[in-house]
C-alpha cells in the first residue's frame, strides 16, 4: 500500500483514511440519503433538519472534493442544483448499510436492556 502523505500509515491506516472521509456527524448521514438518489440541496436540508445551511453547504463541498458526491447546476432561473453519489461514493454503500444494520442491533440490545 502507497504511503499517503496525509496518513501515518501504521496497522489502522485505511480505517484513518475512511474515517477522514465520511466522518463526522453530517457526512456518513449525507452519503447514506444520497444512496436513495439524487436530491437537491433543500430536499436534503428536510432530510437533516438539525443541520446549518452553512454546515450543509461545507459537507458537500468536502464530500464533492473527495470525489464521493458530484454537483450538477444547470443553467435555469432560479438555478437548480442536485447532488448525487459519483462511483466512488456509490461503493461506500456497503459500509453504509453495515453502519445502518450495527446502529439497528445496538439500538435494540439498548432497549433490551432499559426493559430488564
Amino acid at each position: 500500500m502507497a504511503k499517503h502523505p496525509s496518513f501515518d500509515c501504521v496497522a489502522g491506516c485505511p480505517v484513518e483514511a475512511t474515517l477522514e472521509l465520511i466522518g463526522g456527524k453530517w457526512k456518513g448521514l449525507l452519503l447514506y440519503h444520497l444512496l436513495d438518489g439524487t436530491q437537491r440541496f433543500n430536499a436534503l436540508k428536510r432530510m437533516l433538519p438539525n443541520i446549518t445551511q452553512r454546515m450543509l453547504t461545507n459537507q458537500l463541498r468536502e464530500l464533492e472534493a473527495a470525489g464521493l458526491v458530484h454537483r450538477q447546476v444547470y443553467a435555469e432561473v432560479p438555478p437548480r442544483v442536485e447532488y448525487s453519489l459519483t462511483e466512488q461514493g456509490r461503493s461506500l454503500a456497503p459500509v453504509l448499510h453495515a453502519l445502518r444494520d450495527w446502529g439497528e442491533a445496538y439500538i435494540k440490545a439498548l432497549a433490551s436492556r432499559d426493559v430488564s
